[in-house]
């Protein structure tokens, strides 16, 4: 969700932190393989255009480069979360992501 992206995107530059995004899963994936080094976080929504999030999320388990990062789906329903993941609801709090981000990126 365009909009949805850049708010998220526009609060964390806000608070300092880089912010990469992606119109798909597909694209989602390519950009995090050709980043220098991963992110310390990734916010991965489940309903998504050409590779939805539950497979995006089986593909990062899969790559011993990308398995290392740490996972966190925005959804409105969580029970199609993967098993263990942590979950934010959608609607997003912001304040409960900036804390979540706090926490994994200091």
């Amino acid at each position: 969700e365009p909009g949805f992206c850049e708010t998220v995107k526009d609060a964390l530059e806000d608070e300092g932190y880089a912010v990469e995004t992606a119109a798909d899963g597909r694209s989602g994936l390519a950009l995090l393989r050709g980043l220098d080094a991963p992110p310390c976080l990734m916010l991965l929504d489940l309903i998504m255009p050409v590779l939805d999030g539950n497979a995006v999320y089986r593909e990062l388990r899969a790559d011993p480069a990308l398995a290392p990062i740490r996972v966190v789906v925005a959804t409105s329903d969580p029970t199609q979360a993967p098993r263990g993941v942590e979950v934010l609801a959608k609607p997003l709090s912001l304040a409960r992501l900036l804390d979540l981000v706090r926490t994994c990126c200091g």
